[in-house]
């Protein structure tokens, strides 16, 4: 069978690398590590906005949390020293996502290496939208929660196609209610983290910063695009600023992403849309 054909236009099912990504997180390192990271949050509005919500979030965490999908594990530092921290990944993070952490207990399949009804907080952060079977990941993290538990989960919204072809998802508010009501949670409360204003800062940064660090070819247009990146460095500066102040907004329905928090009940719902308001 022929199918018709766009030209001049790539097949991005295809398309299995990007030009231009920011670097990964790093494990805490002390103070120059830590010193980075907060350039990196200036920088990366994304990263901002997940740690300013987390920061306010994770204090909040008691007895033992389960961090999946947990990466550099960068958000650790935020909780107190009497919570159990406990962080999982899947065996192709490194080969998919660069991230071999030390502390980290690395699992092949789609069920956890956690004891069921043995955990108090799950959180999930920039995880989900890079799962194939989203309900399977959920109902999971039902199985190891115990009843009166909760799920913290940051998703991105307003952003690129990133870690190709291992990025699969975008969701709405609606969308994850439905998704959590149907994995059995009670009626979750989603933030939108940023707003219009942010998600144009955001744009034009990224395309600076790849100007600025992106693997452009051939090498003239590399080079000519560092020059520009350089020409625009002031820009750069001044978005930054605006972007991050444009994070303390109530949100916006054209957002960077949401972060989600659902209580665990303990029990199945009858009707998890009804119950689930």
């Amino acid at each position: 069978m022929n199918l018709p054909s766009l030209p001049h236009r790539d097949n991005m099912i295809d398309r299995r690398s990007e030009a231009w990504k920011p670097p990964i997180f790093r494990p805490d390192g002390g103070t120059v590590a830590a010193i980075l990271a907060s350039l990196r949050r200036f920088l990366d509005l994304q990263a901002a906005s997940i740690w300013g919500d987390l920061k306010s979030l994770l204090p909040h965490c008691n007895g033992t949390v389960l961090d999946v999908g947990c990466g550099a594990q960068p958000y650790r530092s935020l909780l107190r020293s009497s919570v159990r921290y406990i962080g999982i990944d899947r065996s192709t993070a490194a080969e998919e996502f660069g991230y071999q952490v030390p502390d980290t207990r690395y699992y092949e399949g789609t069920v956890w290496p956690i004891d069921d009804a043995s955990i108090d907080t799950v959180m999930a952060t920039e995880t989900l939208e890079h799962v194939v079977r989203p309900e399977v990941f959920l109902a999971e993290a039902r199985r190891v929660l115990r009843p009166g538990g909760w799920l913290l989960l940051t998703v991105p919204f307003a952003a690129r196609w990133h870690y190709i072809p291992y990025d699969y998802w975008r969701f709405t508010p609606s969308g994850l209610a439905s998704l959590l009501c149907d994995a059995g949670f009670g009626r979750p409360t989603v933030y939108a983290r940023g707003n219009e204003v942010t998600v144009a800062c955001y744009k034009v940064m990224a395309l600076i910063l790849m100007l600025l660090l992106g693997d452009l070819r051939p090498a003239p247009w590399k080079w000519g695009a560092r020059v520009c990146g350089v020409l625009l460095a002031p820009l750069l500066i001044g978005l930054a600023v605006i972007g991050g102040w444009s994070l303390r907004s109530r949100g916006g329905s054209d957002c960077l992403g949401y972060t989600l928090i659902a209580p665990f009940p303990g029990q199945v719902l009858r009707d998890p849309l009804k119950d689930c308001g």
